[in-house]
């Protein structure tokens, strides 16, 4: 019996193929195949529009203490605003990545001068994401 992996219309499906002996009777042989088992997998999401970027300061000039994405991940809220004091180790804004919700924190005491995404936005490893003076 030889078992394979088969994706009919984005359903997969792990089936089992008996090979034929290659003796006929003149009459197929009944045979009662098990229905496909379905294996799950993550359902597939639908990408959001893209959000429009937060307001940045009303200078527009950007901090000089960058504040980077660690990995790929979606905003899913801000927790700080522009102008806002910050302390190192206050949460600036929170990141999901992996389905875990992460605190993105102030690396070192200032202002927040940009907050440079929005809620829902995708990011990449790298993006920046806040600044702070």
């Amino acid at each position: 019996m030889k078992y394979y992996t088969i994706t009919v219309n984005g359903n997969t499906y792990e089936v089992s193929v008996e090979e034929n002996t290659g003796v006929s009777s003149g009459a197929p042989a009944p045979v009662a195949a098990p229905a496909p088992t379905p294996v799950p997998k993550a359902p597939v999401q639908k990408a959001a529009p893209a959000p429009a970027p937060a307001p940045k300061a009303a200078s527009g000039a950007e901090g000089n203490i960058k504040v980077s994405s660690p990995m790929p991940g979606k905003i899913l809220s801000l927790k700080a605003n522009v102008g806002q004091a910050v302390k190192k180790g206050d949460v600036i804004l929170i990141l999901e990545a992996m389905k875990m919700e992460n605190e993105i924190v102030a690396p070192e005491d200032g202002t927040v001068a940009s907050i440079n995404v929005s809620a829902g936005q995708s990011v990449e490893a790298g993006d920046l994401l806040a600044t702070l003076n």
